[in-house]
């Protein structure tokens, strides 16, 4: 079974994506939260709606402060996030795969 995929006028779609940057816009400095720790947070395990909602609309939020379950930053955004990360003070550890980081999630992982 295919679920729909909400379209941008939905209100539904449209809630969901203001629930998603509302959390997201909470995730303190130098602290980060999983795609599925944004969806538990909303009541669901939509952990993959949550990276197309940051995908599509997080860009203007704290976008790297939302992160893989392993640790790893945003796909496709390690050296853009990279920054972001050192300047908050987020406590990486380095890791052999190409973005050559992860986020210890042990100590950066935010609870809400």
């Amino acid at each position: 079974m295919s679920e729909r995929m909400p379209q941008p006028t939905d209100p539904v779609a449209t809630g969901f994506v203001e629930a998603v940057l509302v959390v997201v816009a909470d995730i303190p400095s130098g602290q980060v939260a999983t795609y599925g720790d944004v969806a538990a947070l909303l009541g669901t395990r939509a952990a993959r709606a949550v990276g197309t909602v940051m995908a599509r609309y997080g860009s203007d939020a704290p976008w790297w402060r939302v992160v893989r379950a392993d640790g790893r930053p945003p796909a496709g955004h390690a050296a853009s996030a990279r920054p972001h990360y050192d300047a908050e003070g987020t406590p990486l550890v380095p890791s052999g795969d190409d973005d050559g980081y992860r986020i210890d999630l042990r100590r950066a992982r935010w609870r809400a």
